[in-house]
């Protein structure tokens, strides 16, 4: 399914703000495992004033070896299914999760493009994986249609999406 997205600077920054006021009111601490992102959903939620309070680190992860080494995503996983798969963004959010001792992790990989993508994987599909402690971790995919720029702006959105409406 394609999914667009409203994701200029302004909604990004309004999704963090909405963010960071449900994460205070619940008393949670986020983290973020980023691939095609790049770290763009943690420069979002840090750009808040007093995101201190509910954000502690991130993790950018875009190699595969970063994955495994810093995540604990299982080669196995890489091998069999690739980067942007259900198996490797739900792997990626739990590591970041127990890695940072967070309450909540939300994780992005994907193909931005403009090279990578195939038939089986298009540019701009983009897995997103949330996770919480003792829970079965969350996943789904969108496809975005655009550019490198409007796919890694439409992830980021999603992913502040993601966790106002299923966290």
């Amino acid at each position: 399914m394609i999914a667009p997205v409203a994701s200029d600077d302004a909604a990004l920054r309004r999704l963090a703000e909405r963010v960071g006021e449900a994460l205070l009111r619940s008393r949670q601490r986020l983290t973020s495992a980023e691939s095609c992102t790049g770290g763009w959903v943690a420069k979002c939620v840090t750009d808040i004033p007093g995101s201190s309070q509910w954000f502690g680190y991130g993790y950018v992860c875009y190699s595969n070896e970063a994955k495994m080494e810093l995540l604990g995503v299982a080669p196995g996983v890489l091998e069999t299914f690739g980067a942007v798969s259900r198996p490797c963004a739900e792997q990626m959010a739990v590591g970041a999760l127990h890695a940072a001792h967070a309450d909540i992790a939300v994780a992005v990989t994907g193909i931005a493009g403009p090279d990578g993508g195939s038939a089986e994987k298009p540019v701009g599909l983009v897995w997103f994986a949330l996770a919480r402690s003792a829970v079965a971790p969350r996943s789904e995919q969108r496809l975005f249609p655009g550019d490198r720029e409007a796919v890694r702006r439409a992830a980021v959105a999603t992913a502040l999406e993601l966790l106002l409406t299923r966290s």
